[in-house]
């Protein structure tokens, strides 16, 4: 079945960068919108960012110019550069991604992977 594996979590200082990375795998037709969404512990999963399947892009107020979201669609995989972060970026990344998969060719079914945890502090 179609599963969605993050990677590139770790601790890093204020200031800091970090790239993660969700590939998925499975026999998928297509994707069309993917995105990545952190919870932070107390906090409801908020939106971080999102990109369609034709390049267009979406983030929230708060990693505005700080963060890109990208996408390698040969390798059915998006990005998530990280720069400047900042204690409250520590939460735990969720990629997720709306696709088409084989054995659903005739709607899109919206999968998240298991999560990759992100800590910022000194």
């Amino acid at each position: 079945q179609v599963q969605l594996v993050e990677s590139g979590g770790g601790l890093v200082q204020p200031g800091g960068s970090l790239r993660l990375s969700c590939a998925a795998s499975g026999i998928i037709l297509s994707i069309n919108t993917m995105g990545w969404y952190r919870q932070a512990p107390g906090n409801q999963r908020e939106l971080v960012a999102t990109i369609t399947s034709s390049g267009s892009t979406n983030y929230a107020d708060s990693v505005k110019g700080r963060f890109t979201i990208s996408r390698d669609n040969a390798k059915k995989t998006v990005y998530l550069q990280m720069n400047s972060l900042k204690p409250e970026d520590t939460a735990l990344y969720y990629c997720n991604a709306d696709l088409f998969a084989r054995s659903t060719p005739l709607r899109t079914t919206t999968y998240w992977g298991q999560g990759t945890q992100v800590t910022v502090s000194s």
